[in-house]
């Protein structure tokens, strides 16, 4: 059971935004995803953000700090730090965590978690709302080889998991672990592995999830992967599930991957997010990322509300539901299950008063 809805999306419960988008509103984000740094100490074989170059850039925390607090007043819900690089490389995360959560947005982190410590656990924990970690395989040398990273992480990562499920335990903390898995030829005799030892370090779900090639990626070994030969996999995994833990193995958007093409003509979702990059620039799509067009402004300059009322984001916002060709948009990507709902409430089918 996806309880989380990680294969389908949760936009069913924000009626009111919805309905405002509807009557053609301006519609400020529900979600964001923001990258506090941009560098990473991993170099993933899989990563489709490698075009941005895993450069040295870390958000200013006092500005945005002020930022998050403004978004919050102007209806952000929740915020995944990930992004371009290693969250948990920027010196302040825990601040920028705790900050968020005051401020009455739910926080979450996707890492790699080697530096997932002791310390930043118990300074981060209490305030997130989940902790996802991208682990990949279930041996330290094939995790090694798809993380382009030494061995050792993948023990400190599985070290990391162990002692936050326990701190978790412990105090009571409603935060939610998770691991992730990209399904891949180097890791698919290694999932079922993956799903035992999640379960026995205490996770709550592993996910297992197809890779997805970003337009912009320097790295195209991937591209023409298929994943009928792994949908397999579904059962076994199934059978792991209990009341305290699940594998989430996303087989339908495995089968949309393998595809291909979008179930709509052009992009609907981009009012219900934003991306900010390491930088502190603004994207209204995160697979334009480097497309001066998709750049809506930057919070060092400007504020957020000055960002979301300008006169550019309303025109690009027209832009992609009217002209954006997604045929050359990523398969899958971050808004696709938001997009269809979107398109079947601008585009219902016949008899829809027959429910």
């Amino acid at each position: 059971m996806d309880k989380y809805r990680i294969d389908s999306h949760k936009l069913l419960y924000h009626v009111d935004r919805v309905s405002d988008w509807l009557k053609g509103k301006n519609i400020y984000p529900i979600y964001m995803e923001i990258a506090p740094s941009g560098s990473c100490n991993h170099r993933c074989v899989y990563c489709g953000l490698d075009f941005m170059r895993y450069a040295p850039q870390f958000l200013d925390t006092k500005k945005f700090h002020i930022r998050l607090s403004e978004m919050a007043s102007l209806g952000v819900k929740s915020i995944m730090y990930a992004g371009e690089g290693e969250p948990l490389l920027h010196k302040d995360i825990a601040a920028i965590v705790r900050h968020t959560k005051k401020c009455g947005i739910d926080a979450a982190i996707t890492t790699n978690g080697v530096l997932l410590k002791e310390k930043l656990l118990k300074e981060m924990m209490p305030a997130t709302t989940w902790i996802k970690v991208s682990v990949d395989a279930a041996t330290p040398k094939t995790y090694a080889q798809i993380h382009n990273t030494r061995e050792q992480d993948f023990n400190t990562m599985i070290e990391n998991l162990t002692y936050a499920a326990g701190v978790r335990k412990k105090n009571h903390y409603a935060c939610t672990l998770g691991m992730q898995l990209i399904l891949l030829p180097q890791n698919y005799q290694e999932v079922v592995a993956l799903a035992k030892k999640a379960k026995a370090i205490g996770m709550d779900y592993l996910v297992v999830k197809p890779y997805s090639q970003h337009p912009l990626s320097i790295t195209t070994k991937y591209e023409n992967i298929k994943y009928r030969r792994y949908r397999g996999l579904a059962e076994e995994l199934r059978a792991l599930n209990s009341k305290s833990f699940n594998v989430v193995f996303r087989e339908h958007t495995m089968q949309k991957w393998d595809e291909g093409g979008h179930a709509y003509a052009h992009c609907l979702g981009l009012p219900f997010w934003a991306y900010i990059d390491a930088c502190g620039n603004v994207w209204a799509c995160s697979i334009y990322l480097s497309k001066e067009k998709f750049c809506l402004g930057n919070i060092y300059k400007n504020t957020f509300r000055q960002i979301m009322e300008s006169p550019k984001r309303k025109k690009l916002l027209r832009f992609a539901q009217e002209k954006l060709d997604t045929s050359q948009c990523r398969v899958n990507c971050r808004m696709d299950e938001i997009n269809r709902y979107l398109w079947d409430l601008k585009n219902p089918s016949e008899h829809v008063n027959f429910i």
